[in-house]
Order: C-alpha cells, then sequence, then structure tokens
C-alpha cells in the first residue's frame, strides 16, 4: 500500500520534468573556475619530478603536481636509501587567510603544518610543533628558492627558542628529472 501511495505521488512530479514540445530549456551554467587568481600560481614553479641532492649526496626523489582542478599541489616525497622515509604533503592558497599553507604527514607519523607566502619571488612558510626531544616547541621555517637554472633549494630550518637561533634540518637542492 504504501508502494503505491509513494508511486501516486511521484507519477505526476515525473511527468513535469519531462520537456515540452517546442519549449526550450534554460541553458546549464558553465562550472565557475575555481583558484584561478594570480595567488594560486605562486607555488607553481615547485611543480614537477626532481631527483633531490644535499651535501652532494643523492637525498630523494620528490613529484609536485597539481590536484583538485589546480587548486592545491600534492608532493610526494622518497627519501634515498634503505632508511629513506617518505612522505607527503598537500599545499593550497588560502583565499580567506591570504596564506598559503602545507600539511606534511610522513612514514614516521609526523605532522608538520605551516603557513606563510611568496616574500621576495622566495616561498617562505612556518609553524610550530613538539621538539623531536621533547624539551618543548620547535619552530620550523622552510623556504624555497626558484634558481634561474629552472632548479629549487628548499631550506628548512628549526629554532628551539621562537626563532633567536636557527638550525639547518635540510639544504636540498631540485634538479627537474
Amino acid at each position: 500500500m504504501r508502494f503505491l501511495l509513494s508511486l501516486m505521488i511521484l507519477l505526476p512530479l515525473l511527468g513535469s520534468a519531462q520537456e515540452i514540445p517546442g519549449e526550450t530549456q534554460a541553458p546549464v551554467p558553465a562550472p565557475v573556475a575555481a583558484c584561478i587568481a594570480d595567488e594560486y600560481r605562486q607555488f607553481d614553479f615547485w611543480i614537477g619530478d626532481w631527483d633531490v641532492t644535499s651535501n652532494g649526496q643523492q637525498a630523494g626523489t620528490n613529484s609536485v603536481h597539481p590536484i583538485q582542478n589546480g587548486c592545491a599541489l600534492q608532493e610526494n616525497w622518497q627519501g634515498s636509501g634503505a632508511g629513506g622515509i617518505s612522505g607527503t604533503s598537500f599545499n593550497i592558497y588560502d583565499q580567506a587567510t591570504g596564506k598559503w599553507h602545507q600539511s606534511w604527514v610522513d612514514a614516521s607519523g609526523t605532522l608538520l603544518q605551516l603557513d606563510g607566502g611568496l616574500v621576495d619571488g622566495v616561498m617562505i612558510m612556518s609553524g610550530q610543533r613538539p621538539a623531536r626531544d621533547g624539551s618543548g616547541l620547535a619552530l620550523h621555517r622552510i623556504s624555497w628558492t626558484p634558481n634561474p637554472d629552472g632548479s629549487v633549494r628548499q631550506l628548512w630550518e628549526a629554532s628551539k627558542d621562537d626563532g633567536g637561533n636557527w638550525a639547518v634540518i635540510f639544504d636540498g637542492h631540485y634538479s627537474r628529472r
């Protein structure tokens, strides 16, 4: 009985959804182009497949590609050697804050969240997380500098005194594969 009642209610609605001969339907609007502001392209210099060295030694490979209709970048890192850590980051320009944001996770369980932006052609992001040695919070700062030859320098530093002193965690040179 419920089925028949439902069918009696739905049939008139289904009939009204059909086209009526001689009438035209309103055009379907084109999808709105998202993430078209210039700010979304500020980190495009990092897009590509990379061989990464540090201190002249192979450090790993990295693949950085646009996702979500060009609204974000996804990084996939693979460190070299048997102990090479793997990780992934998602990077997006946050229109609400006017800043770039990176969320990094790796196979050791590390989560690093950074915010920042383009300063004189260099992408600089920073954020705090607990220090590995349990001594409180460490401030992390990572900069990506595009070089004239198309390579990129990534400098990762950490400070335990809120930026008073910095220790280099990683200084990498990205060369396109």
